[in-house]
């Protein structure tokens, strides 16, 4: 049902350079540029997460409760995207943990302020 999902950036070199080194480890590349955005996504005619300068040339501000979730296999994964996402610049805005029964979780927010979750589901 998700086609794309776009983060506003202030700074898209900066972006760029934070998305490119975080998820290939969620296994998505680069797919898409222009002098606006840059977008990734693991396969052709997959969900894509854009970072975009605003169209109507306002500042990029993150939105109170939006929030992306990035899926990852198993929880080894959720640490280390975790952890790499604040060794690129991130703010911690909650551990890598069990949250809420099978839910297991890191919060962090990209050096824009947009807030995004790498997760899994525990059997």
């Amino acid at each position: 049902m998700i086609g794309f999902i776009t983060l506003g950036t202030n700074d898209l070199p900066r972006a760029a350079a934070f998305y490119d080194a975080l998820l290939p480890l969620l296994g998505a590349r680069r797919s898409s540029e222009s002098a606006r955005y840059v977008g990734w996504s693991s396969a052709q005619g997959a969900p894509m997460l854009l970072a975009i300068v605003p169209h109507d040339g306002q500042r990029a501000t993150p939105g109170n409760g939006t929030m992306v979730a990035l899926q990852a296999q198993d929880r080894g994964l959720v640490d280390q995207v975790h952890r790499k996402a604040l060794e690129l610049g991130a703010t911690d805005e909650g551990a890598a943990g069990p949250r809420n029964g099978s839910f297991y979780g890191g919060y962090f927010r990209d050096p824009d302020g947009n807030k995004l979750v790498v997760y899994c589901m525990q059997a």
